[in-house]
C-alpha cells in the first residue's frame, strides 16, 4: 500500500498567511496537493500547524489522516510517519505548497522506488546562473561560480522505501528535504524528470502564477 503525507505545517512567514490555506482556482492550496497526492496514494497523512486544530481547516480538505506538526519541517515530516502502518510498501512525501505537481510526477518517483531505489526526487534544470558568495572586508563577495549543467532544483514529489526513509528520520537531523536525510544515512536517491511548471508557492506572485496555468 502507498502512503502520502503532505506536509502542511508551515507559518508562511515569507508569504505573509498560511498559504497552503489560501483559496487557487475554487480550491485552497492544500485541497489540491492532496488530490495530486491521491494520483499514486491509497491513503494520505495531512501535516497541518500545531496551533492549528482541523475544525478550522477549509471544508474541502479530505486527508484520511491529519496530526499536528513540529518545530522543523523535518520534524513535521517525522510527526506523519509516525502515522504510516509497518505494512507501506512506498512513501510519498509532498509539499502542499506545490498544488499543481502533475500526476506523472508522483508515478515517476514511486516507479523509481519500486524498482529498487531507497528515494527518487524529482528535479528541473537550473535556468539561472549560480554564484557562492562570501564576506569579505563586511561586503559580499562572489566566492565562485558554480557549473549550472551539475545543478538541478529539487521538488515534491518525493518518493521512498519505507525502510530507508524512517531509518534516515530515526536520525532525528533536520534537513531542507527528506532525500537529504537519506543520502546522509547511506541510502541511494534516483532523479527524475521534474516540471518547470510545479511551482512552488511561496510569496503572493507565485499564488498569481499559478491561477494562470491551472
Amino acid at each position: 500500500m502507498i502512503w502520502a503525507i503532505v506536509v502542511a505545517a508551515g507559518a508562511g512567514t515569507r508569504y505573509g498567511a498560511r498559504k497552503q490555506f489560501l483559496e487557487l482556482n475554487g480550491k485552497s492550496v492544500a485541497a489540491w496537493s492532496i488530490a495530486a497526492a491521491r494520483s499514486v496514494a491509497n491513503r494520505v497523512v495531512l501535516v497541518i500547524p500545531p496551533d492549528l486544530h482541523p475544525r478550522d481547516l477549509p471544508g474541502d480538505i479530505d486527508a484520511d489522516v491529519i496530526v499536528p506538526g513540529g518545530e522543523t519541517r523535518s520534524a513535521s515530516v517525522r510527526a506523519g510517519l509516525d502515522e504510516i502502518p509497518l505494512d507501506a510498501t512506498v512513501i510519498v512525501i509532498h509539499d502542499a505548497a506545490r498544488p499543481m505537481a502533475k500526476a506523472e510526477l508522483f508515478r515517476r518517483v514511486v516507479d523509481a522506488v519500486e524498482a529498487g531505489a531507497d528515494g527518487a526526487v524529482c528535479g528541473a534544470a537550473v535556468t539561472d546562473t549560480i554564484k557562492v558568495v562570501g564576506i569579505v572586508d563586511g561586503q559580499r563577495m562572489v566566492v565562485t561560480t558554480l557549473d549550472r549543467d551539475a545543478l538541478i532544483a529539487v521538488q515534491t514529489p518525493q518518493a521512498f522505501e519505507p525502510g530507508a526513509l524512517r531509518h534516515a528520520h530515526g536520525s532525528e537531523l533536520n534537513a531542507t528535504d527528506d532525500a537529504a536525510l537519506v543520502e546522509i544515512t547511506g541510502g541511494t536517491v534516483i532523479i527524475v524528470d521534474g516540471d518547470p511548471d510545479n511551482v512552488k508557492v511561496t510569496i503572493p506572485r507565485d499564488l498569481q502564477l499559478l491561477g494562470g496555468l491551472s
